[in-house]
């Protein structure tokens, strides 16, 4: 494991929620990330955010680290949940909901159905 993977690794295992992202939560650089830490941020997830454009050793592997090939990456409780595409559907679906309620992650879920309702 590089320096870089093992710093990824402190970092999923030490949070309970982690997104590997272009920005930060509060300013996103790039729309996939900002589209992601919105749902968080609206659903009222507590979250680290890792930026990997501070860090090209992050951002090269966070990657290698989880054999996917783009940011934004969300690990919820040590395990990779997925990108931009795979939140987005699981967020429309409710089974972000579901993730989170099995994984003891605290959310709004007045928020979640909000965002179904405007995207339903």
């Amino acid at each position: 494991m590089t320096d870089a993977q093992t710093q990824i690794k402190t970092t999923v295992d030490a949070n309970d929620v982690v997104l590997f992202m272009k920005g930060t939560k509060t300013m996103p650089q790039c729309g996939f990330s900002s589209r992601v830490a919105g749902v968080l941020n609206f659903m009222g997830v507590e979250y680290t955010d890792v930026n990997v454009l501070a860090d090209e050793g992050v951002r090269q592997g966070i990657k290698d680290y989880s054999d996917w090939p783009t940011i934004p990456q969300l690990y919820v409780k040590g395990e990779f949940v997925g990108g931009c595409d795979i939140i987005t559907e699981m967020t429309l679906s409710g089974e972000l909901d579901t993730l989170f309620t099995e994984k003891g992650v605290s959310f709004d879920k007045d928020a979640a159905d909000k965002i179904r309702e405007a995207n339903g």
